[in-house]
């Protein structure tokens, strides 16, 4: 099957896991914002995004591309602070339509956060969430930041393109 990634990255997580993701797999990434990122031409897509104030910022594209995208074997992974969870399920179910997400294979990944290198808008934000945030470690994470990033946990989404690859050359060869 012939496939791309598709990714969506504000600070850097979201883009160095897709470039691991390109690096085993041999597909080719788009970042969403560019002119070539049409998902039309492929026959399975991934989909990357970080969460930011608990949405994919990705939702916007994946509405305009909906048609396109579809229908066809997706990946979509996740990349925050939070782990794999019902907290991260609900703000993925507020960022894209429901029938998309049913077909929608998700890895959650854990991504990085360096307090420095975020807008005064985010950082501020940040501290707010972190003084409220009742799991305190979380809380202490949003406000000094945290590095997760871990090519390794990028292996389930690799053996998932691969089988995807392989089930196209088996239904290629026939009987």
């Amino acid at each position: 099957m012939n496939g791309a990634i598709f990714f969506s990255s504000r600070y850097g997580s979201t883009a160095q896991y897709a470039r691991w993701i390109a690096d085993a797999t041999g597909l080719p990434a788009f970042d969403v914002k560019g002119a070539e990122a049409d998902p039309s031409g492929y026959d399975f897509l991934v989909l990357g995004s970080p969460i930011i104030y608990h949405r994919l910022i990705i939702h916007k594209w994946v509405k305009r591309n909906l048609a396109s995208i579809a229908n066809r074997p997706a990946i979509l992974f996740s990349v925050s602070g939070a782990g794999a969870g019902p907290k991260l399920d609900a703000w993925i179910g507020h960022s894209l339509p429901a029938g998309l997400i049913a077909d929608l294979q998700h890895f959650a990944l854990r991504g990085r956060q360096n307090p420095n290198e975020l807008t005064w808008f985010d950082r501020s934000m940040l501290i707010i969430g972190g003084l409220m945030n009742r799991d305190r470690v979380a809380g202490r994470e949003e406000m000094q930041g945290f590095d997760f990033m871990d090519r390794s946990s990028i292996e389930p989404i690799v053996e998932r393109i691969r089988q995807l690859q392989e089930s196209e050359v088996a239904a290629s060869k026939g009987p």
